[in-house]
This record gives C-alpha cells, structure tokens and sequence, in this order.
C-alpha cells in the first residue's frame, strides 16, 4: 500500500493533465454523449500512435449474445502461453471508451502478467442504459469460464462492472472469480464524499459534473440503490473474491473506493490496496506515457502472477 500524502499531483501527472488543458477539450458534461465521445476521440489523436507492448497475438473476436454479438479483443504475450485469463472493462462513464482506446494498456497487461486478456466492448449509455453494460459482462464472463483462474478487471466504470460482476456472480452462486481488479472504479452515485468536494472543479480529469452526467446517462434514478449499480450498497460482501485495489490520491473517486476496500476488509476478503497519494484518475492505463503507470502495470502484474499460481496450486486443472 502506497502512503497518502498531501493530495498534490507528482509533476509527471501535473504535466499530463496539463497536456490535456492545452487540447482545449471541453468537460464531459458540457455536451451530448456524442460530443463526449468526440472529445475522447480527440483525445486519443494526441498519443504516440506505439503506445503498448509488442506481443505475440492480438485479434478482434465477437461474443456471442443474445442482442447479436459482443465485441471483444483478445490478446496474448506469448505463443503456447496458458496461464490465467483477465477479463477487462474499459472505463468512460459508461458513455464512451473503445476497444482501441485501451489498446495499449491490454497490451502491456498481457506482457506483465503472462495471462489471456479478453478486453470486452460492452453496449454504452444512454442507447443502452443499466443493466446492458452489466448483461454483457455476465455474457463474457459465462464465455470465458473454465477451469483456468478468471479474473474480472476494470478501470473507472470499468472497475464498476468489475466490482459488480463478482457481486452477482457470488449472488448467483457462480462462476467462480478468482479475483478482482478493481483501478479507481465508481461505486457509489455519492457526490458529496470529501474527495469529489476537493477534486471535483474540473483540474483533475474528471469532475463532480461529470460524475452525475454519467449516472445520469446510466442509471435511472430509482435504481442508484441496486448493488449492480452502485456496489458499495451491496448488503454484505463475504465470500467475494480476493481484490487488487488500486486508487489514486487526487480523485473524486478516491474515497468511495477507500470505503470499498475497507468494507470488503472487513467482511474477510483478502484486498491489496495500492493508493497513490499524488495521482489523478485515469493514470494507470497512461503506458508509455507515464512513468508511474508503467511501474504500476508491472507491479500489479506481478500480484496477478502471484494469484493465479495459487488459484493453479488449488485447481490443478486448470494448469
């Protein structure tokens, strides 16, 4: 666990975020979700096009559903390589975010833990509004479900879907996860926690307005309470999988995943929490960026590892 400081930004992230300002891009809840998505889009032309480990396969698959087909990317470091498989969710509020926007991040993470990754581009609000994002989830995770170790992972809303498949695949008494990632994820439609008071004008990536947006454009209202939602209302967490946490310090989300990994601490689920003190939302998935996300990339793969050898140990099957 990374000690918390003062809540000021490392230069490295001051600098990026500073980068961003100078685009001129707008808040994401200053317009539709179409002009949300150009921003992103916008955003992303502005990174080396390099960005991401080389490695041995990476393809474009479609997942069966009953909606049609899920689209999906697969990759692997290494040829004949057969350890775990991650399932990971990107973030973007539930409203934007691709498959090619975290590319380079699926990239490095099949290189730093040796496992599958599935990287599943689920439907998006509002065209598809709570529970779709969290449907398609469950589709993936019944596709991809063997005797290997699983793992659920995701960033942002990502870490939500995440956070909220473990729930519902203990709730429904499989498949087996046996472990959860969860990097800054939202759970909570809570604006007034401490952390979206002091970093949520707008200097830090994400804002308190664009947090509502989102929920706004996810989540009807009366439904904010329902644990797939919102999983910090979930009754009870025992017999959840073991959870990766990782958070950063200058985050409006920094409190609502504290509580979380406190209330999973708790009920007796193994956590790791990596909370980086002078961090913004969204640096993890910086890769070639940001020295400090490379450094996390490897350091989570590395847990990841670390898990899965054990999970292998219980399950020899799997191996």
């Amino acid at each position: 666990m990374v000690d918390k400081g003062e809540g000021k930004l490392h230069p490295d992230m001051q600098a990026m975020l500073d980068r961003r300002a100078a685009l001129g891009l707008p808040g994401f809840a200053a317009g539709s979700p179409d002009d949300a998505r150009r921003t992103f889009a916008q955003s992303q032309t502005a990174l080396p096009p390099d960005r991401g480990a080389h490695i041995a396969l990476v393809e474009d698959i479609a997942i069966p559903a009953a909606h049609g087909a899920i689209a999906a990317r697969r990759y692997i470091a290494r040829p004949g390589a057969v350890g775990g498989r991650i399932l990971y969710f990107h973030g973007g509020g539930w409203v934007f975010g691709t498959l090619d926007g975290f590319d380079a991040v699926c990239r490095d993470l099949a290189q730093a833990t040796g496992a599958e990754i599935i990287s599943v581009d689920y439907r998006l609000a509002p065209e598809h509004r709570f529970p779709a994002a969290i449907d398609d989830g469950w589709t993936a995770l019944l596709a991809y479900s063997d005797a290997r170790p699983l793992a659920v992972m995701g960033d942002s809303a990502g870490g939500n879907i995440a956070a909220a498949l473990a729930l519902r695949a203990r709730d429904m008494g499989g498949p087996s996860i046996d472990l959860q990632i969860l990097l800054y994820p939202v759970l909570s439609p809570d604006f007034e926690r401490e952390s979206v008071t002091r970093y949520g004008g707008g200097d830090h990536f994400i804002s308190r307005a664009d947090l509502a947006w989102f929920w706004d454009h996810y989540v009807p209202g009366d439904q904010r309470t329902t644990p797939y939602a919102a999983p910090l209302a979930a009754e009870g967490f025992q017999s959840l999988p073991p959870a990766i946490m990782v958070l950063a310090g200058c985050d409006p989300l920094h409190d609502e995943g504290e509580a979380y990994a406190r209330a999973l601490d708790e009920a007796g689920v193994t956590v790791t929490l990596r909370d980086h003190a002078d961090m913004a939302h969204g640096f993890f998935t910086l890769v070639g960026l940001l020295k400090r996300a490379d450094e996390e990339v490897s350091a989570v793969g590395t847990l990841i590892r670390t898990q899965f050898a054990s999970t292998a140990v219980i399950q020899p099957e799997a191996r």
